[in-house]
């Protein structure tokens, strides 16, 4: 079994990566690892309790390993609180099934933090992925116990203040490889690219709980 690098693509031929997929579309291939979730940008104020059965029976497959991508996005999607709301429930059913959660935030470091503490649910582990906030913004999330995942844009800056045994590196919907990103967030830290790309098999290991298995 090749071992996860990419911690989030949308890419559904990807190897040695966690595919996000929403649960309607989720149809899970021999040797593939998986996140389910909806995303705050697709019509969440539609969602019903049916939806959210569906994505619980998705979530308990033996090949999907966190829940995700959801989030919140203050400049697209439903209005915020109904993105919260949504975003909870995920965070409910990530602390049921003890996985983490890939984490879409856009300009919403505070809103992703508060709507986990209101919900009691801070021991769920935040991936927040496609990091490209400034430093500052990473501090914040990694003070609250987030981990943090590049892909080919980000700021350095934010790089160098991430612990090594914080970081994820993605490919997310673009047109590059892994390896490329790796070199990139090597580039801008102080490790080499075998060292990003060591560090981010084996933060994925430990924080999705997989070892040499197959599927």
């Amino acid at each position: 079994m090749t071992p996860i690098i990419d911690i989030h693509t949308h890419h559904l031929d990807a190897d040695g990566a966690l595919i996000s997929v929403a649960p309607q579309d989720f149809n899970p291939q021999p040797g593939k690892w998986y996140s389910v979730g909806f995303h705050p940008w697709h019509a969440i104020e539609k969602l019903n309790d049916e939806d959210f059965e569906l994505l619980e029976r998705c979530a308990r497959h033996r090949q999907v390993l966190a829940i995700g991508e959801t989030g919140m996005d203050r400049t697209r999607g439903a209005e915020l609180d109904i993105q919260a709301a949504v975003f909870v429930r995920h965070l409910q059913l990530a602390h049921d099934l003890g996985k983490p959660v890939v984490t879409h935030c856009v300009r919403a470091a505070q809103d992703i933090l508060a709507a986990r503490s209101r919900a009691h649910l801070d021991d769920v582990p935040l991936i927040i992925h496609g990091m490209r906030s400034n430093a500052h913004v990473a501090r914040t999330l990694l003070d609250g116990g987030c981990y943090l995942s590049f892909g080919s844009r980000f700021n350095p800056e934010a790089v160098n203040a991430t612990p090594p045994d914080r970081l994820f590196i993605e490919t997310d919907e673009a047109p590059v490889t892994i390896l490329e990103v790796a070199s990139l967030v090597a580039q801008a830290s102080h490790l080499t690219t075998d060292q990003v790309i060591s560090q981010a098999s084996a933060n994925a290991c430990r924080i999705l709980g997989i070892g040499p298995v197959n599927v």
